[in-house]
């Protein structure tokens, strides 16, 4: 992975420059929440509950299953077994997935927080190589599937989520793939 430029990031691309259209590619649409996602495929949702986000979560990770597309998910790890339990209740055969290498489930220890802080360059570049690496495993899309809670607490470099955030709305349009 090429350390990100933030010259070249923020950049206006030529549209025969952004990611899509590979072999195999999905061209269906892809639902999230009632609605349909567009061109722009990264989304902030919030919740009032647990109940409420797997409410609109699980339909949009088991239709992405359903697809053969693979999936990476970022969890709190205080709730990683629910989050296996919940995905187990709709169906989604999480061991076959693991195995198969269509699931890739991570704390946040293991992507947001490596070394106990945040540091959105290695983030920057984890995004990248998690969407690349889904294409190159021959998986169609990733839909990529991140909690955050943890931007709540008081962490080491959690000052940098909101840049972060927008260095990622430069970046994300350069794939197909769903970011929530």
């Amino acid at each position: 992975m090429a350390p990100i430029d933030a010259k070249d990031e923020f950049q206006e691309r030529p549209k025969a420059e952004f990611r899509g259209g590979a072999a195999g590619e999905s061209e269906q649409p892809i639902r999230f929440a009632g609605s349909t996602l567009a061109a722009q495929r990264h989304v902030c949702a919030f919740f009032h509950s647990a109940d409420e986000e797997y409410r609109v979560l699980l339909p949009f990770i088991k239709e992405g299953f359903e697809r053969g597309e693979k999936a990476f998910h970022i969890v709190d790890p205080k709730l990683r077994d629910e989050h296996l339990k919940r995905l187990k209740s709709a169906g989604i055969d999480v061991a076959a997935a693991e195995q198969s290498g269509q699931f890739e489930l991570r704390n946040w220890a293991d992507a947001y927080l490596r070394d106990g802080h945040f540091d959105q360059e290695r983030m920057l570049a984890l995004i990248q190589e998690v969407l690349e690496g889904g294409k190159k495993q021959g998986f169609a899309l990733t839909r990529l599937v991140a909690h955050m809670e943890w931007a709540l607490e008081d962490r080491p470099g959690v000052d940098d989520l909101v840049e972060y955030e927008t260095r990622l709305n430069y970046i994300l349009p350069r794939y197909k793939d769903p970011v929530i």
